[in-house]
């Protein structure tokens, strides 16, 4: 009697631990397959950091909200970067990396409608040099 409820005991402590673990496991592969798109995740990025044009600011608030919104429609599953005040013409841009890593600038007019999708960071302002890169 000793030893069945011992081996009782010791298969129930067993089943336990192993549905812990596999709960464990199953957790950590929805949480990577969660922060998946396609490749290895976005980096970290503080937009505060990055350089951008001569003049330009970095957007807050309802506006950030309406040039991320109208980037984000352009170009689907990308990660916005940063938005900001454009100084090459358009009245905002939002600097997106899509899902392949690429990264792309979105133009925007004042009523927040795409005028223009750039490779890349954009092409600076006449006589400006080469465009302003990511500060990573």
């Amino acid at each position: 009697m000793f030893t069945s409820r011992v081996r009782s005991i010791a298969v129930t402590l067993a089943l336990v631990v192993g549905a812990g673990v596999g709960a464990a496991g199953i957790a950590t592969a929805a949480s990577n397959s969660a922060n998946s798109n396609g490749g290895s995740p976005p980096a970290a990025v503080n937009p505060a950091a990055m350089k951008h044009g001569p003049g330009e600011q970095l957007l807050a608030g309802s506006t950030a909200a309406k040039v991320r919104a109208a980037a984000l429609a352009a170009v689907p599953g990308a990660t916005v970067i940063r938005v900001e005040t454009d100084s090459a013409g358009a009245a905002y841009e939002a600097h997106l990396r899509k899902a392949d890593g690429s990264e792309v600038t979105v133009k925007l007019n004042s009523a927040f409608k795409v005028t223009a999708t750039q490779q890349g960071f954009g092409a600076p302002p006449a006589g400006q040099g080469a465009p302003p890169q990511p500060g990573f």
